[in-house]
């Protein structure tokens, strides 16, 4: 005769409910699990790839202003045999990447460049459409900068020293640090005599919502003493020298007969110094 089972209690029933579902919800924890690591798999994949990329993949970073060829090495250390910016010859560039910044979808590298004999160092970050560069050391002869800008004639060493600059490719935001520039001289004036050393500071503030940039400009020493501000404005290439002048005891004749007529348009003070503002452009 059959036997009959009895129906099993509401408890039996639940966990029997749950035991069967188990599984699908095991299956859904391991995806979960999985995906940190798949994760983390495509970013070091990616990172990985900067250390097979040429080093012509930087001319996508740059903007559309600079322009570089003859690449060599690698997208994580490279170099750039030519560099033009706005059409101008720019000398040489050496990079080499901080891989980690990519994960901030940030560009940031220390950067080598070369003009000639002016040699800079320091470290870039870019991000979209903005700049920092920091820690600029370096300098050279000024004449090599041609190119870039000083005016034909001038002659002298120049040592960068720069803290910070900032941009956005368009418009300079901020610039502090100094530029020292020794044993200067120009073809033009006072023929070729020696002008002496000098010291462009750029503080906190210096530029303008404008884009203006305002300075300190003082000797270092030399045939000529100078106390000046000045004003550079890069939307109209024009610059404001506005400080006094006085020939110091090295001065040579050519040198002060040059001071001796400028000094005829303002009287002297009792330090024998006269005020000067010159115009110029750039």
């Amino acid at each position: 005769m059959p036997t009959s089972r009895s129906p099993r209690p509401p408890t039996e029933l639940k966990r029997a409910a749950g035991t069967s579902g188990a599984p699908k919800r095991a299956a859904g924890d391991r995806t979960t699990r999985r995906w940190p690591l798949i994760l983390i798999a495509v970013l070091l994949l990616a990172l990985a790839s900067i250390f097979l990329l040429p080093a012509s993949m930087m001319q996508r970073f740059l903007p559309p202003t600079v322009r570089a060829d003859d690449f060599s090495g690698s997208l994580l250390h490279g170099a750039a045999g030519r560099l033009r910016v706005t059409g101008r010859d720019a000398g040489a560039i050496e990079w080499r990447l901080h891989p980690a910044a990519l994960l901030r979808f940030t560009l940031a590298t220390d950067i080598h460049w070369v003009k000639v004999g002016f040699v800079v160092d320091g470290t870039a970050e870019v991000a979209r459409n903005h700049f920092t560069v920091r820690a600029i050391q370096g300098g050279g002869p000024i004449e090599d900068l041609r190119d870039l800008g000083v005016a034909p004639g001038w002659r002298g060493i120049a040592t960068v020293s720069i803290d910070e600059i900032s941009g956005d490719f368009a418009h300079l935001e901020s610039a502090t640090g100094k530029v020292d520039v020794s044993n200067l001289s120009s073809t033009t004036l006072a023929s070729g005599s020696d002008l002496g050393g000098y010291e462009l500071q750029l503080a906190k503030g210096a530029v303008a919502p404008d884009g203006t940039v305002s300075a300190t400009l003082n000797d270092t020493g030399g045939p000529v003493e100078l106390r000046a501000e000045l004003q550079l404005s890069p939307a109209t290439r024009t610059g404001l020298l506005s400080g006094t002048l006085k020939e110091g005891p090295d001065a040579t004749a050519d040198l002060r007969n040059l001071l001796s007529g400028l000094s005829q348009m303002h009287a002297r003070d009792a330090n024998g110094r006269f005020p000067v503002d010159l115009e110029f452009t750039f």
